[in-house]
């Protein structure tokens, strides 16, 4: 893991907040559904699938009757254990979890994997460390396969912060933060951000093919997404369908995803 490994392991040390994070609003599920959506097109049932960051199983289980083996790696024992337990009270024989380091993932075979998720650790990977994640997703993963990384968009983070707390956004010390060193403001050392062509980048220079971006959660849109009636839902999300595909509207994304092929 990067040189923030301490901070991370703190962050995520009650696995209830993972558990929880996509079901305190509409809004904060739309990171799930999308990513969800995404892997249901893209896992097939023969494939073996590895998530790297799995935190406490929500992708696993959701993959558990689409793919035929899935292993789950994430730094945090607590999130590991969570996860292990339910696999063992729900009986998904075909799920397994493990503690592993995202940049070092030893006793995993080279071109093991059809399917390679990295849906936390760019997250947390200043960019000069993102390199040794994107080599080792890589190397595990088969020729021919897919890989899908997971990014928090610097633009789409702060157009959220203005319109979500103008009392305190825009500002001097943010933009130096987020426009020019694409950290957080608030925990510079724990969260780095990014943008579609910048991770295309990286990716393309770690021999990576970049088939496409999606967009996760449109978060500009919090408020009108969780005050929205019911009978708008649809509406509104064949709208957020459209944004999600579209690489122009990406970037203003909260999250996305990127979708690696290698060749």
């Amino acid at each position: 893991m990067g040189s923030n490994l301490d901070l991370v392991l703190a962050k995520y040390a009650d696995p209830m907040r993972e558990v929880n994070r996509f079901e305190n609003s509409r809004a904060e599920g739309m990171e799930a559904h999308y990513t969800e959506k995404t892997l249901a097109k893209l896992v097939k049932r023969t494939d073996d699938v590895l998530e790297i960051g799995c935190a406490t199983g929500r992708c696993g289980f959701f993959l558990a009757d689409k793919c035929r083996s899935y292993l789950g790696v994430d730094l945090s024992p607590a999130h590991v254990d969570f996860f292990n337990e339910k696999i063992a009270k729900t009986g998904a024989a075909n799920l397994t979890a493990q503690a592993g380091d995202g940049t070092r993932l030893d006793g995993i075979a080279d071109e093991s994997f059809d399917v390679v998720l990295g849906l936390g650790p760019m997250y947390h990977l200043p960019p000069e460390e993102r390199d040794a994640a994107f080599a080792e997703s890589k190397r595990v993963c088969k020729t021919g396969g897919t890989l899908i990384y997971a990014y928090i968009n610097t633009l789409g983070v702060y157009a959220w912060a203005s319109a979500a707390a103008p009392e305190n956004y825009p500002n001097a010390h943010a933009n130096e933060c987020l426009l020019h060193l694409g950290i957080n403001d608030i925990h510079p050392d724990l969260f780095f951000f990014t943008s579609p062509e910048a991770i295309a980048a990286d990716a393309e220079r770690n021999g990576l093919t970049v088939v496409k971006h999606i967009g996760t959660d449109f978060t500009l849109f919090v408020n009108v997404i969780d005050n929205m009636p019911e009978e708008k839902l649809d509406a509104w999300m064949e709208l957020s369908d459209r944004m999600s595909e579209s690489q122009s509207c990406v970037g203003l994304s909260n999250h996305a995803l990127m979708v690696c092929r290698k060749l």
